[in-house]
């Protein structure tokens, strides 16, 4: 959930202070509670963190210069353990004159008991992290050892959880020693320098040449070498891999906001996640996955496992999936899949799906698949990362980075990757399903120039989002996958401007949520095409003359030429026609811009909102 950053370069660079603080910059997404930065300046160990954001820390580096260096380690937080404060903000330091500085991803379950046994030695804490216990492990096993990388290896057999440890010491100038369980590390391959992160963002800037480090691994850099062991000591190999997006594309690029950006950025997510996937007849061509398929056709079940927008990804692939193949298919919230005792065997496909292939809820549940003896894929944005590691195979997204903490873009590229998923199965299993699978498939090439029309049209939305700034509630309708589709417009208004909203499946109204109507309370409705199956559309046009009656102002989500909701709609935002099942690709992208433009107006951070991280790698 941290931003971690490590650099070593040679011995007369003297810019390692200015390529973590660049690294800060582009992670400051994964948390912004208090930043530091530790360097080694001679013979001791020269630090400076602040509470707040990262402009904090540069204010007082300003102000109390560091000098120049060749190894440093920073840190943005996220606070777990200990509120936002400067003493609890990382780097922490341990040892005799704190000559060791140590940064943390993660949670240590067993800090508390560590804590104690260190108290009883004598050792100060000066803050209320369960960081600090690990700076002061590691530097006890360095003053017996006098070896940095083996005072981690010590201390990582000590420690339960779920962590990513970076540690510099004043008697190693040159070397940053790391560790990883179950937390992000990637290692930036450069020439003359290397570079540690959470995230290849931490080092786009000056390498696209990368390391992804297993399980239970301890890396150590140094100018000109990297090396990696396993936490049992044994020497271990990491996978090298060539970064395929540069440092623009984690940049604004003239946009207000990253939120902003990557909105209009979708066309590319799902037209990228689609490239190289299918014939020319629309035959897919899924190599990547890397499993048989005849174990792929023996599938009887498919569980979908994810938390929040990668949710309702789920959800709206649940409706698509099953029509295509008749399979049948659930959805789990990932943090319940493996406390209720889930009904899994090996002709059970478990589809994980997470943007940074952190989630440690959806990492979990992965495992306990696993245990199981499920098939597991893993959907994911992110190469390098944990859960595609822990999975069968993988069907990675190609949305490029997504900084912005509330999701955009990866949203409509696991719907994608979702999509070609069901359908490949559907294409193994043969007749009619196959054939379908491949007109989809031609449907969907379209899509990405149907998104643009969508962003095109998007003036009287923004307009619109202007006017609410001061609503106190936003409700959301919808049927079929238009309801995952409402249930995503109402968590994008809650992370964004902090303000009451709910979706609801429309059928639901008259059980309960009618009575939320009142006169002026704005409501989107997203319609279904006129075409949809069961007659969808003329029942979803009848709950907005039931919230019309009531006083609700309708905000309607229509398709081209679907005229039967004029009459009863305040608003109609434009969508082109497609597909049912594909609907969702479009639908939702007037409620993104919606949420963005307001939660703007309300002079809030989109980017970055209260609370929130981009990456959840605790449970």
């Amino acid at each position: 959930m941290c931003g971690i950053v490590g650099y070593v370069g040679p011995a007369t660079d003297g810019t390692a202070l200015d390529v973590v603080m660049e690294g800060l910059a582009r992670l400051e997404y994964r948390g912004y509670d208090s930043a530091g930065i530790a360097v080694i300046d001679g013979d001791h160990v020269a630090f400076r963190k602040r509470s707040g954001k990262l402009v904090n820390l540069r204010d007082e580096i300003t102000g109390r210069p560091l000098s120049a260096t060749t190894t440093a380690i920073g840190h943005t937080r996220w606070a777990t353990h200990g509120g936002p404060t400067d003493d609890n903000a990382h780097p922490h330091l341990g040892g005799p004159e704190g000559r060791l500085a140590l940064i943390h991803n993660g949670i240590i379950e067993n800090f508390h008991s560590l804590k104690t046994e260190l108290l009883a030695q004598g050792v100060t804490f000066a803050s209320e992290t369960d960081t600090e216990v690990a700076a002061h492990l590691v530097a006890a096993a360095y003053e017996r050892t006098h070896d940095l990388t083996a005072a981690m290896l010590a201390t990582v057999a000590r420690l339960h959880g779920a962590f990513t440890l970076l540690a510099i010491h004043a008697d190693q100038p040159g070397v940053v020693v790391g560790a990883r369980r179950n937390s992000p590390l990637v290692v930036g391959l450069g020439d003359g320098a290397n570079y540690l992160g959470s995230d290849v963002a931490a080092f786009i800037g000056h390498t696209r040449e990368a390391m992804e480090l297993g399980q239970d691994q301890i890396v150590t850099i140094t100018p000109d070498s990297v090396s990696v062991i396993g936490f049992d000591g044994t020497p271990a190999q990491g996978r090298r891999y060539h970064v395929d997006w540069d440092a623009a594309a984690a940049e604004k690029g003239g946009y207000p906001s990253f939120m902003a950006k990557e909105i209009d950025e979708q066309p590319h997510a799902v037209a990228d996640t689609l490239l190289g996937r299918t014939k020319d007849d629309g035959e897919l061509v899924l190599d990547e996955l890397r499993v048989s398929e005849d174990a792929l056709r023996a599938v009887d079940k498919i569980i979908i496992v994810a938390c929040g927008t990668a949710a309702y990804a789920g959800m709206v692939a649940k409706y698509a999936i099953e029509h295509w193949t008749r399979i049948p298919c659930e959805v789990e919230l990932a943090h319940e899949f493996r406390y209720r005792d889930p009904v899994v065997n090996g002709t059970t496909l478990v589809v994980s799906v997470s943007q940074s292939g952190e989630t440690m809820d959806t990492l979990m549940a992965v495992k306990h698949a696993n245990e199981l003896g499920a098939l597991t894929v893993s959907i994911c944005n992110t190469h390098g990362s944990t859960i595609p590691r822990e999975s069968d195979a993988v069907l990675y997204t190609h949305a490029g980075p997504e900084i912005a903490v509330a999701s955009t873009k990866a949203f409509l590229a696991q719907i994608t990757a979702c999509y070609l998923l069901g359908l490949y199965l559907a294409q193994l299993r043969g007749g009619t399903a196959a054939d379908e699978a491949q007109a989809v498939m031609r449907e969907l090439r379209e899509v990405p120039d149907k998104i643009q029309t969508v962003l095109d049209r998007m003036d009287r939305v923004r307009e619109i989002a202007r006017f609410m700034a001061d609503s106190r509630s936003v409700l959301f309708l919808g049927r079929h996958v238009g309801f995952p589709v409402a249930l995503e417009g109402a968590l994008k208004l809650k992370e964004l401007a902090y303000i009451h909203a709910e979706g609801f499946a429309a059928g639901e109204l008259k059980h309960g949520p009618i009575a939320l109507i009142e006169p002026g309370q704005p409501v989107f409705v997203i319609v279904p095409g006129p075409d949809t199956p069961h007659d969808l559309h003329a029942k979803v046009v009848s709950n907005i003359q039931e919230i019309r009656a009531r006083g609700a102002r309708t905000l309607v989500v229509a398709q081209d030429g679907d005229e039967a909701v004029v009459p009863f709609a305040d608003e109609v935002i434009r969508v082109p026609r497609t597909p049912p099942l594909l609907q969702p690709l479009l639908t939702v992208v007037p409620l993104q811009v919606f949420a963005c433009q307001l939660a703007t107006a309300k002079g809030l951070d989109v980017d970055q909102p209260r609370n929130l991280a981009k990456s959840v790698t605790v449970e």
